[in-house]
């Protein structure tokens, strides 16, 4: 609305304002604002030698992804795809800085005329950047991390998120030319064959994995924290430092350790055989439900000494006096937790159990360290305990289908934020924001 205002002021005003919309900087210039004309116009300029020696060949080879194919043996170096790709993506960022620097000018040259029909002097090029910077200090305090986090995380992603619609992978890599298939990838993924049968397997059990780890998770921290805060228990700080140890620890060191113990050599199995039974391949190809509960078990032992330590703090600022009123209302324990404590803590931290839900959906290490190699039947390069984000490894990393794992981790994105968004807007988090101030 401000830049169509700015716009129409221009469009109201003498030539000289209006030429700044097709000549960016010349209105400047012809102002008197000498130095900030010349940098919008070099701005100007060289974009457009960019587009004239560079831009205009990289969107092209961003919409054609290359139509030379290379040669070893002849000697032909042919196009690169993925080149290409990221070539146009770069091009695609300058071209929406440029736009963003003449939005700027139009700004800029609205205010001129604005000074200039009211008699006021106009700013001179210090005193623009003086003002700019005590105005739009906030602007320039958060441009650096901004910058940041679009090259090392926006334009990864940008890219993955392309990659999913060609069929970059399997044998079709450099020197081989990519080419655009639209949603070829996730109509394999979702409708055919043995990719449907295998995600929609692993789906339904990383949906049920993600429900138990996080509410396994969650309640348990909650019960040890709830058991640590009663005054009848003795050595309180000791009990309370126990459970970190296993947190402290590196979880991969954990899953290691573990592994090494329900294997066949360890000593699981061997008190089993020393007790007259036969060995259990707990973390086999074959466990089944078995190492589901295995991995289950170690994801608490490892997650619930946080959950401890959050419940903790929570309940350290509950109100006593709600107890005692309860209490004299003839109000059990276990009704004073249902009514008073569940709800408290529940709604202080839903947004750590959306948190929670997310990561455990997306855990890769349990069943990658307990695990991982392993392909069962009925599964496409998968195993019957492997959640989506382990495929996503053993398609990508592991077999080179990068399309289908980019596909795989858009789906991904997808069902995490329709799951958190759907769950947190019908908390009482949301719903009730006031109720616990």
């Amino acid at each position: 609305m401000v830049l169509i205002n700015n716009v129409k002021t221009i469009m109201n005003s003498s030539f000289k304002a209006k030429i700044s919309l097709a000549v960016m900087g010349l209105g400047q210039i012809l102002y008197g604002q000498i130095i900030k004309g010349l940098l919008y116009l070099s701005s100007l300029v060289a974009v457009f030698l960019y587009m004239a020696f560079k831009g205009v060949t990289d969107i092209k080879g961003f919409i054609t992804l290359g139509t030379v194919e290379a040669d070893p043996w002849l000697g032909e170096a042919g196009d690169d795809s993925v080149m290409m790709m990221l070539r146009g993506i770069l091009c695609f960022v300058i071209l929406i800085i440029f736009i963003l620097i003449y939005i700027s000018n139009i700004n800029d040259m609205a205010e001129i005329v604005v000074r200039d029909k009211k008699g006021l002097p106009l700013r001179g090029f210090k005193e623009a950047v003086r003002v700019f910077c005590d105005k739009k200090f906030h602007k320039i305090a958060l441009a650096p991390p901004i910058i940041g986090v679009v090259i090392f995380n926006v334009l990864p992603i940008v890219f993955m998120i392309l990659i999913a619609f060609t069929n970059y992978g399997g044998n079709i890599v450099p020197p081989k030319l990519v080419d655009w298939i639209g949603f070829g990838n996730f109509k394999k993924i979702l409708v055919l064959g043995e990719l449907k049968s295998t995600f929609f397997k692993i789906l339904s059990w990383n949906i049920i994995w993600a429900a138990l780890a996080t509410a396994v998770n969650y309640f348990g921290g909650l019960a040890l924290a709830l058991l640590l805060n009663k005054k009848c228990v003795r050595g309180r700080v000791f009990w309370r430092a126990f459970p970190i140890l296993a947190y402290a620890l590196p979880g991969f060191i954990t899953l290691l350790a573990f592994k090494f113990m329900f294997s066949y050599g360890g000593p699981v199995n061997y008190y089993i055989k020393l007790f007259g039974g036969s060995a259990v391949g707990f973390l086999d190809i074959d466990a089944g439900i078995k190492a589901k509960i295995i991995g289950l078990a170690i994801n608490a032992w490892i997650s619930i000494p946080s959950s401890m330590l959050l419940a903790t703090g929570i309940l350290s600022n509950m109100n006593e006096d709600l107890y005692e009123a309860a209490s004299i209302d003839g109000a059990t324990k276990w009704k004073q937790f249902i009514k008073i404590t569940l709800p408290f803590v529940v709604f202080s931290t839903t947004p750590v159990i959306i948190t929670s839900f997310v990561g455990n959906f997306n855990n890769f290490g349990i069943f990658y360290f307990l695990r991982g190699g392993l392909y069962n039947d009925g599964y496409f390069l998968a195993s019957d305990t492997d959640l989506l984000i382990n495929w996503l490894y053993n398609m990508s990393i592991d077999n080179n289908y990068y399309g289908i794992g980019a596909a795989i981790s858009l789906i991904i994105f997808v069902i995490t934020s329709i799951l958190s968004l759907s769950i947190y807007v019908r908390s009482a988090a949301f719903k009730k924001e006031d109720t616990f101030r």
